[in-house]
């Protein structure tokens, strides 16, 4: 028998950012919740992914602007870095932030269980740990176990001259000659960080284009910053076998019918993520799988009455804050409410990469896939007094609208900090804006955002300062 304290009203697996949110979100809506995580609080984003590469980032802004001093007037004597201390600060503020995530889960009252989950029958959930074993029961059970790097044939990670994601934020070395295979976002920001710190940093992309899921014209202007800082981009290429032999790695790259060779220190695979969905018994409760990742509706129902799947084990996007907010779309269904459902559409991406990129909605291609007729506006960084201020010339932000309505289809960026103005644009699409509203709204003057304005005003033949 179990005991009551056994006994809850949801249950979440996986406490990473669409766990401990929906699990946050359930006691306070008055519902008595648990979270089962086997590693850490916070999950892949907050101790792995997200939080730590934009403080490895950050620390290479510095590094690249430090660089820059004399541009600005300043002078900056013997600018180098220490990896192991730059290593240091990103693994204090993951730290940092996973204490965070446990502070707020005593002060909302939820449970946290440690130990391996799964699900020996509907509505119960058994935990194992070096503490023995527990049976956990709720009519709600929120699977938010995440997902890990694919691994490609040949292309196993082994730490040393094959790294994956979590080698590359604690590096054994500093690469001297790097080749990341995979231009998404993890790929690109590893690329774009490792070679700000001095490697030699080649790029392989198996589509015709980096940052492939990006507006073709952003992806272009990309790949020519990219170039022009020194780093060598390979599309529609794939490497097709990979040696290993003393501390060396030779890659053999098949493009356009030919193969070259590159020889390498160190490896880093970036080509995608698989769902854990292994170990928990889903096939046995009838659970649906597609391709390692969990089938569900719009409202994360799995089919499975009172079982629920969110965030990346969901599938695409594969972005932290979309598994927020189908955690708290999902706990606010459990409590009896009638949230609505998370648009994909409507979520913003951001990579932050030198410069970086972000987008949300469609691009201009998927727009007029869709049969739009599409209004299309581009406003440059060189046109705007802040980004010069700031020394940061090189950029760009397009908006597409549908023609006929006014309706923001998508907003696609490239340059500094556009990671934090994309928000607008998302914000305006959630309030279903149309061009007549963005137009008539006062920007402040000067900032980046006014770009964001002009671009508006560009699709509809109304730009000022270009």
């Amino acid at each position: 028998m179990s005991s009551s304290k056994d006994n809850f009203d949801v249950i979440v697996i996986g406490a990473g950012p669409g766990g401990y949110v929906a699990a946050i979100r359930a006691a306070q809506l008055g519902l008595r919740a648990a979270v089962v995580e086997r590693e850490a609080l916070g999950g892949i984003c907050l101790n792995w992914g997200c939080i730590p590469t934009k403080a490895l980032l950050r620390s290479a802004e510095v590094l690249h602007l430090m660089r820059r001093a004399g541009e600005f007037g300043l002078s900056a004597d013997k600018v180098g870095f220490d990896l192991g201390k730059v290593v240091e600060r990103s693994r204090k503020v993951a730290g940092q932030l996973s204490s965070g995530v446990q502070h707020l889960l005593r002060k909302n009252k939820v449970e946290v269980v440690m130990g391996q989950a799964d699900l020996p029958a509907r509505g119960q959930v058994r935990v194992r740990s070096d503490k023995g074993e527990r049976i956990l029961r709720a009519p709600n059970v929120v699977l938010a176990t995440g997902a890990r790097a694919r691994e490609l044939p040949g292309l196993e990670a082994d730490g040393d001259l094959v790294w994956t994601y979590r080698h590359a934020l604690r590096p054994p070395r500093m690469p001297r000659k790097l080749l990341v295979v995979g231009s998404g976002a993890i790929g690109i920001e590893f690329a774009s960080f490792y070679h700000a710190l001095g490697a030699d940093v080649t790029v392989v992309e198996v589509m015709d284009r980096i940052l492939p899921v990006e507006d073709e014209e952003i992806s272009a202007f990309a790949r020519k910053q990219f170039v022009k800082q020194g780093m060598k981009i390979m599309e529609g290429a794939k490497v097709v076998a990979l040696d290993r032999a003393g501390g060396r790695a030779t890659a053999h790259v098949e493009r356009g019918g030919k193969t070259e060779t590159l020889e390498v220190d160190t490896v880093i695979s970036a080509v995608g993520i698989v769902g854990n969905v292994e170990g928990l018994g889903l096939e046995a409760l009838g659970v649906r799988i597609d391709r390692t990742h969990v089938v569900v509706d719009e409202m994360c129902r799995t089919g499975v009455e009172g079982l629920w799947a969110i965030g990346d084990l969901a599938g695409p996007p594969w972005l932290a804050h979309k598994a927020s907010h189908e955690g708290v779309m999902v706990a606010e269904a459990i409590a009896g409410g009638k949230p609505h459902p998370v648009r994909p559409e409507s979520i913003p991406g951001c990579t932050y990469c030198q410069p970086q990129i972000a987008s949300v909605g469609l691009t201009e291609a998927e727009a007029k896939a869709a049969g739009h007729e599409v209004r299309v506006g581009r406003f440059p960084f060189i046109g705007n007094g802040k980004a010069i201020a700031l020394g940061e010339p090189e950029g760009m932000v397009k908006t597409v609208f549908d023609a006929r309505t006014g309706e923001l289809l998508g907003a696609h960026m490239v340059g500094a900090e556009v990671t934090e103005l994309i928000q607008g644009y998302t914000v305006a699409r959630t309030l279903e804006t149309t061009e007549a509203e963005l137009i008539e709204t006062v920007f402040p003057h000067p900032t980046l955002s006014e770009m964001m304005h002009e671009s508006v005003l560009d699709a509809f033949g109304r730009a000022i300062h270009f």
